[in-house]
């Protein structure tokens, strides 16, 4: 074995940390998420040390009302990425497709993978853990369709982030969505937050369903004003981010990138 080999494949990895901003997600950004989302859990749970009110209908129903929003998100950008992988991309857009028409074939696809993959956790809910979702009730519904508003919205700007940098912002597919889970109060209140987070997650529409979702089961009752709250900020995030899709798209045809993302 040699040294100067071994310290050179080393420095050939690190240059790409340099080269790539990107890639420090793996050693900043997951960290701060772990800390930011399990402290607040912590805070949140040391304020019932006598036991905490609907423990299991709190945690597994947020878990399983995030895990829709992360697939809407997901179904978006995978999509993309598929296209990508398979080299077709040039060939879509070359075709008379609209990016309209583009983005609505993606929706589609990820309320399908949304439908799936809550059929899924919400059945392995009930057989492991005797927790029927259904149990909360159909006030849950409209909320559940703006958490699916709110993935389209961060996978269409992904989206259009990777449309104009190419394969090395390919990891915000996985992680941008998460960067709103410690502001999106999903196993806490926003109550727990620092003030000016909570200022930042009353921006969020998926603070409001999560708010919601925890009204509608301590109280039985109908969070009208958190319902209304999300789907105003989902209507605006989501015309923001298909008019930035479409701004990044005529970037891309300008410069003449379309031909090099996947490359």
């Amino acid at each position: 074995m040699k040294l100067h080999r071994i310290l050179a494949l080393v420095n050939r990895h690190l240059m790409l940390y340099k080269r790539s901003p990107q890639r420090m997600m793996e050693i900043v950004y997951w960290p701060l998420l772990d800390l930011l989302v399990w402290g607040f859990i912590t805070m949140y749970l040391a304020r019932y040390k006598e036991g905490l009110p609907a423990f299991v209908t709190f945690f597994l129903g947020a878990l399983i009302l995030w895990d829709i929003l992360f697939r809407a998100q997901q179904g978006i950008c995978i999509s993309f990425l598929e296209e990508i992988w398979s080299r077709n991309l040039l060939n879509l857009f070359v075709s008379p497709l609209r990016t309209g028409e583009f983005l609505a074939s993606t929706m589609l696809v990820s309320i399908i993978k949304v439908i799936g993959a809550a059929i899924m956790t919400i059945g392995l809910a009930y057989l492991l853990y005797s927790f029927n979702l259904f149990m909360i009730g159909l006030s849950l519904v409209p909320f559940v369709i703006n958490l699916i508003v709110t993935g389209w919205a961060i996978g269409i700007f992904t989206t259009a982030i990777i449309l104009r940098y190419g394969q090395e912002a390919e990891v915000m597919a996985w992680g941008l969505a998460f960067l709103f889970q410690p502001v999106s109060a999903v196993f806490y209140p926003v109550s727990v937050l620092p003030p000016f987070m909570q200022v930042i997650a009353n921006g969020i529409p998926a603070a409001h369903v999560f708010e919601g979702m925890r009204a509608v089961i301590e109280t039985k009752g109908f969070p009208l004003n958190e319902l209304i709250w999300a789907a105003g900020l989902n209507v605006i995030y989501l015309a923001c981010a298909i008019l930035f899709f479409n701004g990044m798209f005529r970037i891309v045809k300008v410069k003449g990138l379309l031909v090099r993302v996947g490359e």
